[in-house]
C-alpha cells in the first residue's frame, strides 16, 4: 500500500496519469450507515421463499450459503435453480432510499476530476441510477454499468471486470478504482489501475490497495488539490 494519509504533491504524483475514474456504488457513493444491504437481505429472502418454495429459515440459510460459496446469492440461484436473473434482481433492489441525502460536496469533488467518471456496481443499472439521483449526483457520470452488463457475473470475477471494462473502453493503465469491498480491488490493481479502498483503514492492508480512506469526499478533494498544484 502506498499510503493512507498523503501529502498533496504525492496525490499529483500518483493520480496525474488517471483519465478513467471508476466508482463502485453501494457503500462507496453513500455511507454504510444508510444500511441498504439490510433491506436487500430481507428482499432476497422474501423472493427465495416465494419462488423457490422453501421455509423462511431455509431461505435465509440458502441466501447466506450461496453468498459464501459463489460470491453472490444470485450466482448460487443461477447454478442450482436456473432462475431468470432479472426478476430476482428487480425484487432485491426495491429499496427505500429515504436514508440517502444529497451530497453537494461529493458532487463537486467528482465533477472536478479530469477525465471520464464511471460507475460500476454489482447491482443493477436501474438501482444505480436511483441511488445516483438520491445522492444528487445526476449528470456527473459518463457511463453507469451494472451486473447485467457483465452477463450477470459479479465482481471480483476477472471476467466480470473484463466484460465491463471492454464495453466501457476503460484504459486501466490510466484508471483508478474506488471500492468499499476489499476483494474487488485485486483485479483492478493487477490490471494497472490505482486502487482506493473506501472503508476502515488498517495497518495490514494488502499490497493491491494503493490508498485507503473512510472519507471519499475528503480524499477526492485532496486529489483535486494535488492535481491543481495547490
Amino acid at each position: 500500500m502506498l499510503a493512507t494519509v498523503v501529502y498533496l504533491p504525492c496525490m499529483k504524483q500518483h493520480f496525474d496519469h488517471v483519465r478513467d475514474w471508476v466508482f463502485d456504488l453501494d457503500n462507496t457513493l453513500y455511507p454504510p450507515s444508510a444500511r441498504l444491504f439490510d433491506q436487500m437481505e430481507v428482499l432476497m429472502t422474501d423472493w427465495i421463499v416465494q419462488n423457490i418454495g422453501v421455509e423462511r429459515h431455509d431461505a435465509h440459510d440458502m441466501r447466506d450459503g450461496y453468498l459464501r460459496d459463489y460470491g453472490t446469492t444470485l450466482a448460487g440461484l443461477l447454478h442450482h435453480h436456473g432462475i431468470e436473473p432479472d426478476p430476482f434482481l428487480d425484487h432485491a433492489h426495491e429499496l427505500d432510499l429515504s436514508a440517502l441525502v444529497p451530497a453537494p460536496d461529493l458532487h463537486a469533488a467528482i465533477a472536478a476530476l479530469p477525465g471520464r467518471k464511471i460507475v460500476y456496481t454489482n447491482g443493477t443499472r436501474k438501482h444505480a441510477h436511483r441511488v445516483i439521483a438520491a445522492r444528487g449526483l445526476q449528470g456527473l457520470f459518463d457511463a453507469v454499468y451494472g451486473i447485467e452488463d457483465a452477463d450477470y457475473l459479479s465482481k471480483p470475477s476477472k471476467d466480470a471486470f473484463g466484460r465491463v471494462f471492454h464495453i466501457g473502453d476503460v484504459d486501466t493503465a490510466h484508471g483508478a478504482m474506488f471500492e468499499d469491498s476489499l476483494e474487488n480491488l485485486e483485479v483492478p490493481h493487477a490490471l494497472g489501475m490505482r486502487t482506493v479502498w473506501i472503508g476502515p483503514t488498517a495497518e495490514d492492508e494488502p499490497d493491491f490497495v494503493d490508498f485507503a480512506t473512510n472519507d471519499l469526499t475528503g480524499f477526492l478533494m485532496r486529489v483535486n488539490a494535488g492535481l491543481a498544484g495547490e
